[in-house]
């Protein structure tokens, strides 16, 4: 395998790890922004789901979350497709969503925690409902609180996307690890050239949210 074949395993890597991510994010902020409001909600049944959620999730190895969605699933017939790999692919994609979301949530619910109570309550002065005053006055000051500790977290779920090449997932680790089979004598290369591919990706990822950081945040 010469090189620009090898270069074209790593990028084809590269983009199987963004989609897996990008896909993860988006569920996981849809997530994490339902568990925050219903920890805050008040709804004892709500603010009681969502706690247990969270503490259960969260201090799981998100290893074990993937064993659970890769072969759980299957075992209660759960599939989402034809082939193999888009199967592997959602299992991926709803362990890291349902691991993230704790952190999410628990990122937005100290952001929120900042938001001063008389604006809630000037909201509900004016006729506004709970979730009105969470979507339209609340969450809105809480997600421009907290985007350096949320910036962590997404970060994070970048790395944790390496988890999934050992559950027959088509992303940067397997594409090293397919590298190495049929180039035993470029591992060190390989592993640099993986780690450094990582730490492109963290730094895109970091400017992304310094640039957010400094137009978006709320200092309290």
């Amino acid at each position: 395998m010469d090189f620009l074949q090898l270069l074209e395993m790593f990028l084809s890597g590269i983009w199987g790890t963004v989609k897996l991510f990008t896909v993860a994010l988006i569920g996981a902020l849809v997530l994490g922004t339902i568990l925050a409001g219903m920890r805050v909600s008040p709804t004892p049944v709500l603010r009681i789901a969502a706690s247990t959620y969270i503490n259960v999730v969260r201090n799981t190895p998100l290893t074990l979350v993937m064993f659970f969605c890769a072969f759980g699933l299957p075992f209660l017939d759960i599939r989402f497709g034809s082939t193999s790999s888009f199967n592997s692919f959602i299992y991926a994609t709803l362990a890291l969503t349902a691991y993230t979301a704790c952190f999410v949530a628990e990122t937005l619910k100290s952001g929120i925690s900042t938001i001063p109570v008389g604006q809630a309550e000037a909201a509900r002065a004016v006729g506004l409902t709970f979730g009105q005053t969470l979507s339209q006055v609340i969450l809105p000051q809480a997600f421009r609180t907290v985007i350096p500790p949320l910036g962590s977290v997404i970060i994070a779920l970048l790395k944790n996307t390496s988890i999934a090449s050992a559950f027959n997932n088509r992303e940067l680790i397997s594409a090293m690890r397919n590298a190495i089979e049929v180039r035993g004598d470029l591992v060190i290369p390989l592993l640099f050239g993986t780690a450094l591919a990582y730490l492109i990706l963290a730094l895109i990822l970091g400017r992304v949210f310094d640039y957010l950081e400094r137009k978006l945040v709320i200092l309290r």
